[in-house]
């Protein structure tokens, strides 16, 4: 063969290339689809995955299925999924720690595991504030007489998190910090199991979302004290924001959204971000939340990503007041 011959070949490589490109993006999806939430069952994360995944199942007509990889608060499940194929057949549910974990592992001098922009955000699905639950048989009644009993205790009241520095432990580091109390730390994989001990009487109290907390509280086995957003949650009317007791600085929401790792292709994004969309709007899905507690709260990719940049901000600027911890 000559070198024209050769030369009309290489030419012509790319066009065929972007073909087979083409093809593979308009087959998405050629095979199961795996949503990572980087938590164990029963949190915040998994609440929002299960409806989500059932729902994207019947639009996309392929399986998607929802793999629990809990750990260091979050970032085992964040991490994998930034190093999976960009195919748009690897997504991750995860929460609003996503933006805290890179920062934490700067402020306690690790290597960064992942950075928020190998990620690209689809749709927020839920976003609610933190509530403040405790134990049935806690003392306390509300949340002054768990400062008093702090104060007289420094580092004795156990309370439970997803894990350091992860959506549920800021929320807690936050009030600790503006109450000036300390309390004893313990973290867990995540939400679920975190929960699981709280029923259990191990630890006494938890941060965690309304919709993961209310099966409990109607079942009598926990009680809430304050809820951590500006204003009161339908779920639970008659618990009084932390605002409203004279903490105003103490602010947290935990919410729950997809992305799917940087690089996808933007036809593959198109076809994701219009199935969350028809997801999203449909009522069995809506039904499932509100069941819950836990009202949908969907934006479409640019207003989540515009979301995300502000809630990270805010949440970055936590982290650094509150500092290196112990355990973190």
């Amino acid at each position: 063969m000559d070198r024209r011959h050769v030369m009309a070949g290489l030419a012509g490589f790319p066009l065929f290339a972007r073909a087979g490109a083409a093809r593979a993006q308009a087959d998405w999806p050629s095979q199961t689809v795996r949503m990572v939430v980087p938590f164990p069952p029963g949190g915040q994360g998994d609440l929002a995955a299960r409806p989500v995944a059932q729902s994207l199942e019947r639009i996309l007509g392929r399986p998607v299925v929802v793999d629990n990889r809990g750990g260091a608060g979050g970032a085992i499940g964040n991490t994998a999924v930034v190093r999976a194929q960009p195919d748009g057949h690897t997504l991750l549910m995860t929460l609003s720690s996503l933006a805290v974990l890179p920062e934490a592992d700067r402020l306690m001098g690790r290597p960064v595991q992942y950075e928020v922009d190998q990620l690209v955000p689809v749709a927020r699905v839920l976003a609610d504030p933190t509530v403040l639950a405790v134990h049935a048989k806690a003392p306390w009644r509300d949340v002054a007489e768990l400062v008093a009993d702090a104060k007289a205790r420094p580092g004795l009241i156990p309370y439970g998190s997803s894990g350091p520095y992860g959506t549920l432990h800021v929320s807690m580091e936050m009030f600790t910090t503006n109450a000036g109390i300390r309390l004893n730390h313990i973290p867990y994989r995540g939400a679920g199991p975190a929960l699981t001990d709280l029923i259990s009487g191990n630890i006494h109290a938890l941060a965690s979302a309304p919709g993961v907390l209310k099966p409990q509280v109607e079942a009598g086995t926990v009680r809430v004290l304050a809820n951590f957003g500006a204003e009161r949650v339908p779920s639970f009317p008659d618990t009084p924001t932390f605002r409203e007791l004279g903490y105003a600085d103490v602010e947290f929401y935990i919410w729950a959204g997809l992305f799917a790792p940087a690089g996808v292709p933007s036809e593959v994004l198109a076809r994701l971000r219009e199935a969350m969309r028809q997801t999203m709007a449909d009522p069995a899905v809506r039904a499932v939340f509100d069941k819950a507690g836990s009202p949908p709260a969907y934006l479409d990719a640019p207003d989540f990503a515009r979301f995300v940049a502000a809630d990270s901000a805010r949440l970055i600027a936590a982290v650094k007041k509150i500092g290196r911890v112990e355990g973190g």
